[in-house]
């Protein structure tokens, strides 16, 4: 299928070919028949892509704070792969759609394939032939409107949440400043809800059309008509409302705001426009300063858009969902005209000359919409706790083809997120001996991204195509935590070695499964990735702490930091506990450092779950205390470790230093050409190049399925101990 995209590092716009996007459960795969051009958002994403690297950063400050919290916490090099990766990426484009249900994901009952939908949202309702829509982010349209009318449903939506933000009453006077899209739909909205309206915009032709859709005045901001407008229809008093639609970096709109506002009144902020209030204007008249927030409630609740958790109404009246479905309503019945609005429509194939005509001003428009492909457009007119450590059992000895050094090792991947891109596949494109086949996502330009920066041959949305190729030698499974279990478990049946990012499984349940699909197929290829045990750094340090005759104590402090609001890691109903998707990589460090699996193991927690203490105990007394806490200081390592032991200490500072004392004096060794973060070597490349040796000749796994096993079951003790306030133990199966 086709999709617009955009290289944000160099501006460039692309009409791509991408796999079809994978019908998930909670959701439909729509077929578009018209999507929606925001000629304020989009064209300014547009116009950003454009800018030099500086005039990037001068534009988005928060994503610059954010870049160098990063080299803070992983270093130079890491952050500067991740930051290049992202910027050097195709991403989409487009927000609102109407078109045809074409699949239906289990657990979806309120429409059918054939129905017409208008959707929502910057990563489902793109500019592209097929896309998959959660559920609470699509409504049917009405029957007899018209596709191309329902298309505008998004917007719609933002500007009826931003009247909603108002609370206009019968009789009020409003003043809506900026008649882009969105200000126009908000003239319709409050006029149909008995407002009357006057509108400022520099441009005399969108305020003709203001006057035209219900404005009762408008005019252009600068001169005396906008407030001798005001004056007349509220006699003197000022406007009930100021909503500001504009965009652009002038404070003229929250001043001309100040102005013609009544005492105590009330401003929306619906646009992106700049925001230095005159304090004198705004305390004196105790003004009311609010912002709508996209949408609607929902907005950025993954819970809500991803998960399908509608609010119950009694508490929360109007959600996106139901803000798209009113605004469509509206369409239906005659109250909201966009016909007007249609400044142009252009088939989708000339997406990216229509881009470039309105960003160069050629073509000057209100609204603009793409038309797909006349099939699309035809068919749119229609007690003490006791975990168990699972016993691997295999029905034969597994035996691995072994491949000549000519013959390359090849290998696919399912998924391709943030991860795999900076921390996997750099590591693996190019490399001598590797040929990256397939790469497989639900969300089509994910694939199509990863085909183009590291040269996989195929790009593609079916799993079962890969796991049927029999010249795929192994799997990378790289998606969300709750998938890991299921997709290893997959690709092992089908006979595939596989590398399984952290976590292996985020249940017992889970686990066993993994372990059931080993038993039956006799394949026991695994690798789960927790690379740190890899790390050139650690490996040096523990080569020169040597043997031990006693048991050691082990110290380790991750210092975790907090998550970004709306980061998917935050879905523990679906994605487990923060620790369960990532304590293994810690609790592995230990077990390989103190060359045992664990016995027993201890959480306890701060309220809310978020600083943990986990204390493992090994058969030989040693102990490790894993501290994994949320509330540190953002500019303090990331990771600690002290191991201690027949009077000696190993010393580890965030994979940057290591430190060996013994017998009273130092034996310090910095092992890297610089102390600076850029020189931090978490393992990757070097587990990498284990799990590639293996599958070329054969060889044993570079962890143990026995060893991988039984930090899954330590991982997933941590909870269990958290619930039962006691030790938990960790029996060996029989």
């Amino acid at each position: 299928m086709k999709q617009v995209v955009q290289n944000y590092k160099s501006g460039e716009l692309a009409v791509l070919d991408v796999p079809v996007p994978g019908c998930k459960p909670g959701g439909v795969l729509v077929r578009t028949a018209y999507s929606l051009i925001s000629t304020g958002t989009e064209l300014m994403k547009v116009s950003e892509a454009g800018m030099s690297m500086l005039g990037k950063a001068r534009s988005r400050p928060d994503q610059v704070a954010k870049v160098m919290q990063s080299v803070a916490t992983n270093g130079v090099p890491a952050t500067y792969r991740k930051v290049m990766g992202k910027l050097d990426s195709y991403t989409p484009l487009g927000y609102s759609l109407c078109g045809v249900v074409e699949q239906v994901g289990a657990g979806v009952d309120d429409v059918k394939a054939g129905d017409l939908v208008a959707c929502a949202g910057n990563e489902h309702a793109l500019h592209a032939e097929l896309n998959w829509v959660p559920k609470n982010l699509y409504t049917p349209v009405p029957d007899g409107l018209a596709p191309r009318h329902a298309a505008f449903g998004t917007v719609g939506s933002i500007a009826m949440q931003g009247v909603r933000q108002g609370e206009p009453q019968l009789g009020e006077v409003a003043l809506v400043i900026g008649l882009g899209l969105i200000g126009q739909l908000v003239v319709q909205l409050l006029t149909a809800a008995g407002v009357r309206v006057v509108g400022a915009d520099p441009d005399p032709t969108r305020c003709e059309l203001a006057e035209r859709l219900g404005a009762a005045a408008c005019g252009d901001p600068a001169s005396t008509a906008v407030e001798a407008a005001v004056a007349e229809l509220t006699g003197g008093h000022g406007v009930d409302q100021v909503f500001l639609a504009a965009g652009g970096g002038s404070n003229q709109p929250v001043e001309l705001a100040a102005r013609l506002c009544r005492d105590r009144g009330r401003v929306v902020d619906i646009g992106k426009c700049r925001l230095d209030l005159p304090w004198n204007a705004y305390y004196e008249k105790e003004l009311d300063v609010r912002f709508s927030r996209s949408y609607g409630p929902g907005r950025y609740d993954p819970a809500y858009e991803l998960e399908g958790r509608d609010y119950p109404i009694g508490y929360v009246r109007w959600t996106e969902r139901r803000n798209l479905a009113c605004f469509l309503d509206l369409l239906a019945r005659g109250s909201v005209d966009v016909e007007p609005l249609v400044s142009h429509v252009a088939d989708f194939d000339d997406a990216v000359e229509t881009y470039q005509s309105l960003k160069d001003g050629d073509l000057k428009a209100v609204a603009v919409l793409f038309r797909y492909p006349e099939q699309a457009e035809e068919q749119g007119e229609s007690a003490a706790p006791e975990v168990s450590v699972p016993e691997v059992r295999r029905t034969g000895t597994t035996v691995a083809p072994v491949r000549s050094a000519k013959t390359p090792v090849r290998l696919a991947f399912v998924g391709a997120g943030n991860y795999a891109t900076s921390m996997l596949l750099p590591h693996l494109a190019g490399r001598e001996g590797v040929e990256l086949s397939t790469v497989v996502t639900t969300t089509a330009l994910s694939a199509a991204n990863a085909q183009r920066k590291f040269g996989f041959a195929e790009a593609t949305t079916d799993l079962d195509a890969v796991l049927g190729d029999k010249s795929i030698d192994a799997v990378f499974v790289v998606t969300r935590h709750s998938s890991h279990a299921e997709l290893t478990r997959q690709a092992l049946l089908a006979g595939k070695t596989v590398f399984v990012e952290k976590p292996l499984a985020l249940s017992e349940d889970e686990l066993a499964g993994v372990l059931a699909a080993v038993e039956e197929s006799g394949n026991d290829r695994l690798q789960v990735g927790f690379n740190r045990r890899f790390a050139p750094l650690l490996q040096e340090a523990r080569k020169r702490f040597g043997a031990r005759t006693g048991p050691a104590s082990l110290r380790y402090l991750v210092n975790a930091g907090k998550l970004q609001h709306g980061s998917w890691y935050l879905q523990q109903g679906a994605e487990g506990s923060r620790f369960a998707g990532e304590g293994g990589h810690f609790i592995d460090t230990a077990s390989w450092l103190l060359d045992a699996d664990p016995v027993s193991v201890y959480a306890t927690a701060a309220p809310g779950n978020e600083d943990l203490q986990v204390v493992l105990r090994y058969p030989d007394g040693s102990t490790a205390t894993i501290s994994y806490v949320t509330t540190g200081a953002a500019g303090f390592p990331k990771e600690t470790l002290d191991l201690i032991a027949d009077g000696k200490v190993l010393r580890l500072d965030d994979f940057v230093r290591a430190s060996v004392y013994s017998d009273g004096t130092v034996g310090r060794k910095q092992w890297v050409s610089s102390r600076l973060p850029k020189a931090r070597d978490k393992g990757q490349n070097a587990e990498l190049a284990a799990f590639i040796k293996a599958v070329r000749t054969g060889g044993p796994m570079p962890v143990p399925l026995e060893s991988l096993v039984a930090t899954t079951s330590a991982t997933l003790a941590v909870q269990a101990g958290l619930a039962g306030g006691a030790p938990v133990t960790l029996a060996r199966a029989r």
